[in-house]
């Protein structure tokens, strides 16, 4: 039984050795070598900051809040009441910077935040977009609503108590590139209307889009989704079909 047993080492020690290829354990040594400098990194950072990891762990946190909001989602405090009902001064809305990225613009009834600078003054604003390039829109039909591309937009769901749709007439077409916007307090909205014989003539350019408002997040009792309204989507595209 013993040579039996001997035999069997015998045989294993002679089986030729398992060699891990030269380049591969040279990337091994090269991992573990970034890893422990990286270690390292850390350990000499949270060592020279007052709390150490703690202190580094929240600063981590902050700053990829900080770059979530520069990129992504930044909130924006409504300091008017143009757009009331729909949103009210004080709300804080979550506004999505790249819903209009990547091919994708603005659409009839979104609630959009822009930079006013050189067209409605040097700040940000939120608005209604109620015309894209192309669009034909008139105030008013016979029963007092706005017509885009001839459909009536039955808008007494979105506007402020008492408001009517404009008091100001317009017969316009909006240039491509470039909105038509509204306050949906009509009443108590610097917009589009406003400007029409300006400089520019109320159309806001695509390129001043800052993002898509998609959510009050701020009180927590108005807490509610930005959707498109239904009546925009009902209208139809300059050529004939729905937008």
């Amino acid at each position: 039984m013993d040579t039996e047993a001997q035999h069997v080492e015998r045989d294993r020690s002679s089986q030729p050795a398992e060699h891990t290829p030269e380049g591969e354990e040279d990337r091994s040594r090269s991992s573990l070598r970034s890893r422990n400098a990286l270690s390292r990194g850390v350990d000499a950072v949270a060592a020279w900051l007052p709390g150490g990891r703690v202190t580094l762990a929240v600063l981590s946190c902050l700053a990829l809040l900080l770059a979530f909001s520069v990129l992504v989602m930044q909130p924006f405090q409504i300091p008017s009441g143009s757009m009331e009902s729909t949103l009210r001064v004080g709300d804080r809305v979550l506004v999505n910077k790249l819903a209009y990225r990547f091919g994708a613009e603005p659409e009839r009834g979104d609630v959009i935040v822009f930079d006013g600078d050189g067209y409605f003054g040097e700040a940000d604003y939120i608005k209604r977009v109620v015309g894209v390039g192309g669009d034909h829109v008139v105030c008013c039909d016979s029963r007092g609503r706005i017509e885009v591309n001839g459909q009536p937009v039955d808008e007494r769901s979105l506007l402020y108590a008492g408001d009517a749709p404009s008091e100001v007439s317009f017969d316009i077409k909006v240039p491509d590139g470039t909105l038509f916007l509204l306050g949906d307090h009509r009443g108590d909205s610097r917009d589009s209307r406003e400007l029409l014989g300006a400089p520019g003539g109320g159309f806001l350019p695509l390129d001043h889009v800052i993002g898509k408002a998609e959510w009050v997040a701020w009180p927590t009792g108005h807490w509610r989704s930005l959707a498109r309204p239904d009546v925009y989507a009902r209208v139809p595209a300059p050529g004939g079909s729905h937008g």
